[in-house]
């Protein structure tokens, strides 16, 4: 009984060690890439950069709000002209084969005509791997209090 208990336990953990060798090493900073590529989209009001970073049925959860991709970009053309600045802090990304997620905390500060705003935001986020990129597919955004 002891044996088979000893070769079943070898046997996961080989297992384990070849999902994770088979996982490429890169694919949290590919994440991160699309992540932070999302947040340039939106300083340069470039739709096309926000496109490339998400899935095509993203949906973006903000403090009560449902967002897709269209009704975000909308929001941002409403707020033009203006100048944004984003850092990401506290970053904490999971991704296995096909989907991952990711934690942090969001500082921005907006520059408009009228005036300035800075906001802080508690976030999460998922990806899915979809032909060898990461893309993002679901945001959820909550104001810091």
């Amino acid at each position: 009984m002891k044996i088979i208990i000893l070769v079943f336990l070898a046997s996961g953990i080989v297992t384990l060690a070849t999902a994770q060798s088979t996982r490429p090493k890169d694919d949290t900073a590919k994440m991160k890439t699309a992540l932070t590529n999302f947040f340039n989209g939106i300083e340069t009001q470039d739709f096309e950069k926000l496109k490339m970073a998400t899935t095509t049925n993203f949906v973006l959860y903000e403090d009560g709000l449902v967002w897709n991709l269209d009704s975000a970009f909308m929001n941002i053309k409403r707020h033009m002209p203006f100048k944004a600045k984003y850092q990401l802090t506290n970053l904490k990304i999971y991704a296995d084969g096909h989907s991952g997620d990711a934690t942090y905390s969001n500082h921005v500060d907006f520059v408009f005509t009228s005036g300035n705003l800075s906001l802080d935001w508690i976030e999460s986020a998922t990806f899915r791997k979809i032909n060898g990129d990461w893309k993002i597919n679901f945001m959820q955004v909550t104001i810091k209090k």
